[in-house]
């Protein structure tokens, strides 16, 4: 009942289509690559992990995916429409998870039903979001009361609410403590796996590309450039200690160059 009150078709996810995308930006007069002739599709409803070493170009290229900043060369889709302008329907969640501190838990999930004038009509979403990332209980703490974890399943209460076909996670769980990171990765399994919406997750952490995504694209150094598709064909719930995710990391940290770290 929580996921049918956050989603409006029972299929939410949706394609992507990246053709071609090359990016850079302008520094001080210089022109400073990031992305190189980039080229990927995304079945709808799947969860995508875009691994590569930091600083590589991961991040832009989610940003253009979102539709916070356009390519220079090539284009991107979803579901076969080019993307132009930031759209509630691709939702771009940051590591940081920005609450705003003078709000309760409640009014910063909110912020978007607000924002488009429908909070009064649509309220019950904000309720629904709250309960599916476990925060019952919690909508009138504010950020300073809340942990790094729960910090951060209001960013995805917040994401969630708006009902996205695209959630865009630029490393969400990278500032938290290790525990806390192995039990918000399977959390975010349960949300995407509740929800049907299409998942694409920025990281360089190999274990954690692996452990989450049914496909994991690995990026070389920037400009970013594919050197590999693996494909993650397990089942979930995973189990850190399979053979098979043993040897997909293997693989990954191969193509990374770290063969030595294995």
């Amino acid at each position: 009942m929580v996921a049918a009150a956050l989603q409006t078709v029972p299929e939410a996810g949706r394609s992507i289509a990246v053709d071609a995308v090359s990016h850079r930006f302008d520094l001080e007069g210089k022109p400073l690559p990031v992305l190189d002739d980039v080229s990927f599709d995304i079945e709808p409803g799947a969860f995508v992990a875009l691994l590569g070493p930091s600083g590589c170009g991961k991040s832009t290229l989610l940003r253009l995916v979102a539709g916070l900043d356009h390519p220079v060369a090539g284009s991107i889709k979803v579901d076969g429409a080019k993307v132009g302008d930031p759209d509630p329907s691709r939702i771009l969640v940051f590591q940081d998870p920005t609450l705003f501190p003078w709000r309760t838990v409640r009014a910063n999930v909110a912020l978007g039903l607000e924002a488009q004038g429908i909070l009064k009509t649509e309220g019950r979403r904000v309720d629904a979001a709250i309960r599916m990332v476990g925060l019952e209980g919690f909508d009138k703490a504010y950020p300073h009361q809340l942990s790094g974890g729960m910090a951060q399943r209001v960013a995805l209460a917040r994401a969630l609410v708006n009902r996205p076909n695209l959630l865009l996670l630029d490393e969400p769980l990278g500032k938290l403590d290790s525990l806390t990171r192995l039990a918000m990765q399977a959390e975010l399994v349960s949300l995407w796996q509740q929800t049907g919406l299409t998942a694409v997750l920025v990281t360089h952490d190999v274990e954690e590309a692996i452990f989450l995504a049914q496909r994991v694209i690995v990026f070389g150094p920037r400009p970013a450039r594919i050197v590999a598709d693996l494909p993650v064909d397990l089942p979930y719930p995973r189990h850190r200690g399979d053979p098979q995710l043993a040897d997909l990391r293997r693989q990954a940290l191969g193509h990374l160059g770290l063969e030595a770290s294995w």
